[in-house]
């Protein structure tokens, strides 16, 4: 047992102590959570814009080419892999740009834009007609009506969902290292390259990823609570 723990504690410290390798896990979550972050608001603004383009309608209650050019968008993004879209977006579109966070937003943000149209599309729907109905009978035009009343009461209901898209979105960043950028999975990879030892620097980073996860999960808990208690008053 002895010899085990020491064998571990050498592993360790090859993957982390020894030409100070910290440093790299360190910029590597420095990149992650920067993509993470950037992807997300730019997400959020694509699928906030999109989901409304999916609810426009006509007079006549027909669909808009809003509505259809919104349908398509979300049909391509969700039914193609995410890192294809990241290649798609380094190799071909931005081929002349060299700056890989910048691509990597664009591509992740993009795709998550998808995602959190749907989420706020069924956030719109869930809010209950009436409240429609009585803005348009106090005077207030559709595009009013949707700002000030049927939007302010969907953030309740889109806001715990899209704080897991967050997560996954932090998850999927995992696959930037095919546009040559370091993240956190890349730089275990890194590790373990040079110390020819895979165990401890890709636990050490599994390790990493779940700690942030998990005290991003306890936000979102507590945030659902106090959305729960908010609503019972």
């Amino acid at each position: 047992m002895q010899a085990w723990f020491e064998k571990v504690g050498k592993m360790f410290e090859m993957a982390f102590i020894s030409g100070d390798r910290w440093k790299l896990y360190i910029s590597g979550l420095g990149v992650t959570l920067e993509i993470a972050f950037f992807a997300a608001i730019l997400g959020l603004l694509i699928g906030t814009v999109v989901a409304l383009m999916k609810l426009s309608t006509r007079k006549n209650g027909k669909k808009t080419i809003w509505a259809f050019l919104a349908n398509a968008y979300i049909d391509i993004i969700r039914g193609t892999p995410s890192v294809l879209q990241l290649l798609i977006m380094w190799f071909i579109i931005l081929k002349s740009c060299k700056n890989g966070v910048l691509v990597a937003v664009l591509s992740f943000g993009i795709n998550s834009g998808a995602y959190v149209a749907e989420i706020v599309r069924a956030g719109i729907l869930a809010v209950d007609k009436g409240q429609t109905e009585a803005g348009r009978s106090l005077g207030l035009s559709k595009a009013q009506t949707m700002i000030y009343i049927v939007i302010p009461q969907a953030i309740k209901n889109v806001l715990p969902p899209i704080g897991n898209e967050f997560i996954v979105l932090l998850k999927e960043t995992a696959i930037v290292g095919y546009v040559s950028l370091t993240d956190l999975t890349r730089a275990a990879n890194q590790i373990s390259s040079r110390t020819y030892e895979a165990f401890m620097p890709l636990i050490g980073a599994a390790v990493i990823y779940f700690v942030i996860i998990k005290m991003l999960t306890v936000l979102l808990d507590m945030l659902e609570r106090r959305l729960r208690k908010s609503d019972n008053r």
